[in-house]
């Protein structure tokens, strides 16, 4: 089978002054690429880097593939990472991970709260920050937490993330708004300990690991899992994975995770991030169906490492549900027939 990697390399951007020093960190390394390159060889299959953007478009018409293996990003906009799924349909060509309105839903951490919550799980109050002016809404209760509506990674996430003050929200606010351009959210801080849940599969799907993220050093009530946090994690974090807590609260948080998973239509792979109130009850503050793929680092790596899987299992199993998926499309069929799709639409490209 001829597999496509769609991807966004952070050398492949511009890097321009006076942006923020996060501004690249959704994007992935190298050594990425190159890691999942190697599994998907060793599993005889031929490899195609097709990067993103505008590079992708050209590479794609070039060169047909029977499967994209996505892990692209985008540029700019809200609805970025739906961009190379949206056009993979439009070409009728097979890919990993969820759809654009999946992709396009979950970014916008708005929406998302919005559509969890209508289906009854809990997630942080909330208010939307478009403007300034539009603080004089915020009617939460102190303390707040603050980050960009449209942004993953934990870009824009500091430690003063978290506010206890008019004066020191509105100062978060301008910050984000001066840096990032986009609206900003403003939530009810959860002073309860953080967990992450790598969730895997279609139809049924089932959670890899739930993994607690703590710090070091410092109390959990106080915990920000920000930018420096995640590029320190070899000594600011403690990553426990399973985590030390009841049967019963550990049921609690996969059944939300898998619930989450199966209202915002993922596939394949995600990552569903939850964090307790100060009664320990359970609210989903975020979910990622295009989670961090970087070897040793990412949080999903490092909990199938904590469950025993190698890079090499993690990466085989997301492709495997992405082909079992699959079966059910017309192009897979007939790739399954002896007919390879890229075999196939290299013809017709080469026709007269």
């Amino acid at each position: 089978m001829i597999v496509g990697i769609a991807y966004d390399l952070k050398e492949d951007f511009q890097v321009v002054q006076d942006l923020p020093d996060d501004w690249l960190e959704e994007y992935d390394s190298e050594n990425t690429i190159r890691a999942i390159q190697q599994v998907i060889e060793g599993l005889g299959h031929q490899v195609v880097r097709l990067g993103g953007g505008g590079t992708f478009v050209d590479r794609i018409r070039q060169e047909p593939v029977d499967l994209v293996f996505n892990l692209a990003e985008g540029g700019k906009g809200r609805s970025r990472e739906a961009h190379i799924p949206a056009l993979l349909e439009m070409l009728e060509i097979p890919y990993t991970h969820s759809d654009p309105l999946t992709l396009a839903l979950t970014l916008d951490k708005e929406m998302t709260k919005r559509i969890i919550a209508s289906d009854g799980i809990p997630t942080p109050d909330f208010r939307m920050i478009r403007d300034v002016a539009d603080l004089v809404q915020v009617d939460l209760p102190y303390p707040l937490f603050v980050k960009p509506a449209y942004e993953g990674s934990s870009k824009g996430i500091r430690s003063h993330s978290r506010v206890n003050t008019p004066e020191e929200l509105r100062h978060e606010v301008e910050r984000l708004l001066g840096d990032y351009g986009t609206p900003v959210l403003v939530e009810d801080f959860l002073c309860g300990r953080e967990f992450t849940v790598g969730i895997l599969g279609n139809g049924s799907p089932y959670v890899l690991a739930i993994m607690e993220v703590l710090p070091a050093e410092g109390c959990v009530e106080d915990f920000v899992y920000s930018i420096f946090m995640k590029r320190e994690c070899g000594s600011r974090v403690r990553y426990q994975s399973p985590p030390d807590v009841s049967v019963a609260l550990l049921g609690q948080i996969q059944d939300m995770a898998i619930r989450t998973y199966k209202i915002l239509g993922c596939r394949d792979v995600a990552r569903v991030d939850i964090r307790l109130d100060h009664q320990g009850m359970p609210h989903v503050i975020e979910a990622n169906p295009l989670p961090g793929m970087a070897p040793g680092y990412s949080d999903l790596v490092i909990m199938a490492e904590c469950s025993g899987w190698s890079y090499a299992r993690l990466i085989e199993t997301i492709l495997g549900h992405a082909l079992d998926r699959l079966e059910i499309s017309s192009l897979w069929s007939a790739y399954r027939s002896g007919v390879s799709g890229a075999m196939a639409r290299r013809e017709a490209m080469c026709a007269p």
